[in-house]
This record gives C-alpha cells, sequence and structure tokens, in this order.
C-alpha cells in the first residue's frame, strides 16, 4: 500500500486513535502523525509509549500542517474542537472523525469548515470495551467496516483519498447516508449497549438484595452484558443524546417483540418460542458467514489466566 497522505493530525487519543496510529505505521500509510489530547496526563502517557510520531501540547500546532485531521474526539465535542482549529487548517487539506453518529457530526463540523478544507466523515466499525491511548492496536480494523458519509458537500477526490487511507489500515469501506447510517447504527450497535446498560443496572440492584450473587454466579450472557456495558461511558452518553430519533425508533420496536415475548412465556406459546430463537440463531450465523465473528467456544476468547 503506498502511502496516501505526508502528515496526519489525530485529536483524542484513545483506542480509536491509537489504533489509526499503530495500523498506520504497520502498513505505512502515512509518513508523519502528530497527536492532541486535552488532558495532560494522556498526552504525557502517549510520548511514553511512543503514540505518535509528535504530540503537542496545543491543538492549533498538531493541526497546523497536517494533510488529513481525524477528530477522535466524543460526538458532542465536535463543534467546539472545530471552531478551534478551523483558523489553522491547511488550505486544501481534509477534516474527518470517527463519530458513532454522523447527522450530528455534520450538522457540528460543515458550518465552521473553511472553503478551502474538505470533509469526508466517517465511522470505522471496530472497537472494544477498553478505552485510553494504551488500549489500541494495530490490527484493530483489519476485515472490519469503515463507513464513510455521503454529504451535501462531498469532494470524490478527498472521499477517494480517506477511503485508501482507511483500506490502507486494513478496513473494508463502503458509503452510506448520513441519516440511515443512524438508524442502522441505532441497531446494531446503540440500542444493544443501551440494553446491555440496563440490564447490568437491574442485575446490580438485585444483587444488593442478595448479597451480590448475581455477581459472584454470573453466566456467560450476563459477563458479556458487562463487556460492553464497560465502554466509555462520555462516548456513549453522546451517542445517545445526539441520535435520539433513530435510537429511540428501535427501542420501540424492541419494546414491542419484548412484550410479544412476555406473552409467549405468560401463556405457554413454546412453538412462538421455538420459532422466535431459531430465526434469531440464524441472524448470529450470518455474522459469522460474513468474517465479522468467530464460532469458536467462547467467541474465540482466552481464558487463560495472564502470567506476568
Amino acid at each position: 500500500m503506498s502511502r496516501v497522505y505526508d502528515r496526519v493530525a489525530l485529536i483524542g487519543l484513545g483506542l480509536i486513535a491509537s489504533s489509526i496510529f499503530w495500523a498506520s505505521k504497520r502498513k505505512d500509510v502515512s509518513v508523519h502523525i502528530t497527536g492532541y489530547a486535552r488532558s495532560k496526563e494522556t498526552r504525557n502517557t502517549a510520548r511514553k509509549i511512543g503514540l505518535c510520531d509528535e504530540v503537542f501540547d496545543r491543538l492549533e500546532d498538531a493541526v497546523k500542517d497536517a494533510d488529513l485531521v481525524i477528530l477522535c474526539v466524543p460526538v458532542g465535542a465536535m463543534e467546539q474542537v472545530m471552531l478551534k482549529i478551523a483558523p489553522f487548517l491547511k488550505a486544501g487539506s481534509t477534516i474527518s472523525d470517527v463519530g458513532s453518529v454522523k447527522r450530528a457530526v455534520i450538522d457540528a463540523v460543515e458550518p465552521h469548515l473553511p472553503t478551502d478544507v474538505k470533509f469526508v466523515p466517517a465511522h470505522p466499525l471496530a472497537g472494544t470495551e477498553h478505552s485510553g491511548p494504551e488500549s489500541g492496536f494495530a490490527s484493530l480494523f483489519d476485515n472490519r467496516w469503515c463507513l464513510l458519509t455521503e454529504h451535501e458537500s462531498a469532494d470524490k477526490k478527498a472521499q477517494n483519498k480517506v477511503m485508501n487511507f482507511w483500506k490502507g489500515l486494513g478496513a473494508n469501506v463502503e458509503f452510506m447516508d448520513a441519516d440511515h447510517h443512524d438508524l442502522v447504527l441505532a441497531v446494531t450497535s446503540h440500542a444493544p449497549h443501551l440494553i446491555a446498560y440496563t440490564m447490568v443496572g437491574v442485575a446490580d440492584d438485585l444483587g444488593k438484595v442478595t448479597d451480590s450473587e448475581v455477581i459472584k454466579y454470573s453466566a456467560a450472557g450476563f459477563r458479556d452484558f458487562t463487556r460492553i456495558a464497560a465502554s466509555d461511558p462520555i462516548m456513549w452518553r453522546d451517542v445517545f443524546l445526539f441520535n435520539k430519533d433513530a435510537t429511540l425508533e428501535i427501542l420501540g420496536r424492541f419494546t414491542e417483540e419484548l412484550f410479544d415475548l412476555q406473552r409467549a412465556i405468560r401463556t405457554g406459546n413454546g412453538d412462538k418460542l421455538l420459532d422466535y430463537f431459531t430465526h434469531t440463531r440464524s441472524v448470529r450465523r450470518g455474522i459469522i458467514e460474513a468474517g465479522q465473528d468467530t464460532d469458536a467456544p467462547n467467541f474465540g476468547r482466552n481464558l487463560e489466566p495472564d502470567v506476568d
């Protein structure tokens, strides 16, 4: 893969930004990568582990010579960051992002975009429950999807370069309308996370009543809920606030399905339950066949204890 950009700036140095850096160096898709984080502690950690070729203490210094600036901050912080960096962006450069919501990001960034700067919204569908600069790794995007968003002032040349950049990091790339993206992600990510948070909250309340037996005797299903619910709380707060309509629509449909299953259990309708579970099992099979997960026991996770 040939180099796509000479200089890339990463604003925010968490899991995704860290993985972009390591994947970029593995694939040699950028010559020089600068970074900035609001927290001094995060900046110092990044320097300590060699994350980014340069880590700056000032936002404007990180972006001023960059060909591509990637906003790796919570959705709610996008507009504030864009306002700060707009006067310092290089003419002809491109702004992109990694936000889990796209319509709100476009609305936050586009009004403040200098006329000589292009904007290519992006969302890599990859991550873990861990966060922070030390959580990233080079293979995070391998065979995962990165969705690039069509929008009103899209520039095809800039889109193609961002597409090649993500392909260089190991991702598959597809274009999608912003509103459709937000609805699809409400189904595949946002609502499931909210359900996981809710289930863990219910179990915690019950655990207080039962002397924490819910936690002590957790089965695999509940452990997976807690893994999902361990994700960055600030990021997920913003996801739900800025993708409110789509999330509420999917939660409404979920509630209807849940009432249907409650009725089947109450009335002893085993045929209904068996048909429903058989169908949903086929969805899992489709995910595996698409290469987006493994059918190995326990989802392929290593159960051996870490050895120092």
